[in-house]
């Protein structure tokens, strides 16, 4: 980060409350997160809260499989999921979540990449703050 020509900060805080002003931020990423996040639905309406109107968020989580069978894996496996990944959920619905707090979703496309089924079900998506 420290060479890069554009400028990024590293806040190291939690998503639910973050000490930015309203609209203070141009873009926002998230990586594998929402999957951990304590209370991921106000970590959302933080980081609408701080991205300025029309503002781009891109996204890239795990979450639940679209196959009710691999759905079935993952509540079986989320108890212990959670235990040994710090807090992580298999079971959480990333285009759900941006959805649910308001976010204008462009676009997005979700597939399983090489590994256990359970956790490997990815999304990448791109949405937008409301104006």
């Amino acid at each position: 980060m420290a060479g890069s020509r554009i400028p990024i900060e590293f806040s190291g805080l939690r998503g639910e409350s973050l000490p930015l002003a309203d609209g203070s931020c141009d873009a926002a990423l998230c990586t594998f997160t929402m999957c951990t996040i304590p209370d991921v639905d106000a970590a959302m309406l933080e980081l609408r809260r701080v991205l300025r109107p029309g503002a781009p968020f891109h996204f890239l989580e795990h979450g639940t499989a679209p196959d009710e069978n691999i759905r079935r894996w993952q509540h079986r496996l989320e108890p212990l999921q959670k235990r040994l990944a710090d807090g992580c959920h298999l079971t959480r619905d990333p285009v759900e979540i941006v959805r649910n707090a308001g976010f204008r979703i462009e676009s997005f496309e979700s597939t399983y990449v090489r590994g256990p089924k359970p956790w490997v079900y990815f999304t990448f998506g791109r949405a937008i703050t409301p104006q």
